[in-house]
């Protein structure tokens, strides 16, 4: 996929719009290839996504992007929604809340988008949850994990869904694993390093919590919150030396996950215990590492043998083929969630009515490389994504990076989250 010159990362009031159907000379026919009269056949469906491109982990909003327009190529080659053509609006929000709030506006108030797909991690996707709230658009948010988005009754919206993953169920098949690797090895005494905001936090206590729940001899000896985007880890690793922990835990992503590794692997840590890091599966995350350990314990994000079907290797090639950047878990939830807004608005006729679109997607079930069975589902419950590949594997040096993954039953996951809800009034 080509970039304007003016780039994506030049600045928050710098807008890049990526078109489906041709019509800005900046674009021409770089993404799609139609000719520029196609353009007046039909009004196109603006689609708004503020995510992050730029800074630390720039690399996951453009792997956003990019998978988005895999689907929005595919669409628009196909004659687009009843003739109507996809235009994705792009903006960088840095990763700022509220700077994701006012862009979100921005892209329905001046951009004209009809429909949002919000690619911020979870700090901004709740405030981008309000906003949409309030200018009652359809939305999909794709890259928020913190539970209670859309666990949290208070937090739904009727027009809102989320083809992110879920955090709990991620600590759920985490923590089966981990204990069994726990009860096997001995690993009683454990520690936590984790971002300080709410993904981190929550993400954390639901993966111990499980942990527990499977091991009870388990104990937590100490917790290290590094704030987000923050340069330096010494102190944390400091910590988690001085706790001596057998086992740590890492809920830490993108940018911050490699320099974490890079700082924290000049002190040996990771030959001193069991590591365990849910987001080090990422191809960037995993080959940016300069000096990547083995055999740390990495949980499911995307990988184009997992699951190890024609379809998936066929989705990766794809996406290697229009983009600068590697596929991370960033990009599979994207691609998952434009895929859903496409089969509500083949539904709706191309209505994008935000109750219209509501109604199409609630409790849909459709074909997809990147689920369990070649199936992903929307439940209709409380708008989340299930049946995707949750699991835990081992990394290598080299390619492919993960083997032995250990894939959770999702009869597993449903059981144990039910139980999980009711005890946090969710239900």
């Amino acid at each position: 996929m080509k970039k304007t010159s003016t780039g994506l990362r030049q600045g928050i009031d710098r807008r890049t719009v990526l078109k489906g159907a041709v019509g800005a000379a900046a674009l021409g026919t770089a993404i799609t290839g139609f000719p520029a009269y196609l353009k007046a056949a039909g009004k196109p469906i603006k689609i708004g996504m503020p995510t992050i491109m730029s800074g630390r982990v720039a690399i996951l909003g453009e792997s956003s992007v990019d998978a988005a327009m895999v689907t929005v190529r595919r669409v628009n080659k196909a004659g687009g929604i009843d003739g109507r053509m996809l235009e994705l609006v792009v903006r960088d929000s840095r990763g700022k809340p509220d700077e994701a709030a006012r862009m979100t506006r921005d892209l329905v108030n001046n951009e004209g988008c009809e429909i949002i797909l919000d690619a911020e991690a979870s700090s901004a996707s709740f405030a981008v949850n309000e906003v949409v709230r309030d200018v009652k658009k359809f939305c999909i948010h794709t890259n928020s994990e913190t539970s209670s988005l859309t666990a949290d009754p208070k937090n739904r919206v009727p027009w809102v869904f989320r083809t992110a993953r879920q955090g709990i169920h991620d600590a759920v098949g985490g923590g089966l694993y981990a204990a069994k690797v726990s009860k096997e090895k001995g690993l009683k005494k454990w520690a936590t390093v984790s971002p300080d905001y709410a993904y981190g936090r929550d993400n954390t206590k639901e993966f111990m919590e499980y942990v527990k729940i499977f091991a009870p001899d388990v104990e937590i000896v100490e917790q290290t919150w590094p704030k987000i985007f923050q340069p330096d880890y010494t102190e944390n690793v400091t910590a988690l030396l001085n706790a001596q922990p057998q086992a740590v835990y890492s809920a830490l992503w993108g940018g911050d996950l490699v320099a974490f590794f890079d700082q924290a692997s000049l002190y040996g840590l990771f030959d001193q215990f069991q590591a365990f890091a849910v987001n080090l599966g990422d191809y960037p995350v995993i080959t940016a590492i300069k000096s990547r350990p083995e055999g740390v314990h990495s949980g499911s994000r995307y990988h184009k043998d997992i699951p190890d079907t024609a379809e998936n290797e066929a989705w990766y090639e794809e996406f290697i083929a229009n983009s600068k950047v590697l596929p991370t878990n960033w990009s599979w939830e994207n691609a998952t969630g434009m895929d859903f807004i496409v089969a509500a608005l083949q539904e709706t006729g191309g209505n994008t009515d935000a109750e219209k679109m509501a109604a199409a997607t609630a409790g849909r079930t459709i074909d997809s490389p990147f689920g369990v069975g070649g199936k992903l589902t929307m439940r209709a419950a409380d708008h989340t994504l299930v049946n995707y590949m949750v699991g835990y594997g081992k990394t290598i040096a080299k390619e492919p990076y993960i083997v032995g993954f250990t894939q959770t039953d999702w009869a597993e996951i449903y059981k144990h989250e039910e139980d999980w809800k009711k005890r946090n009034n969710y239900l």
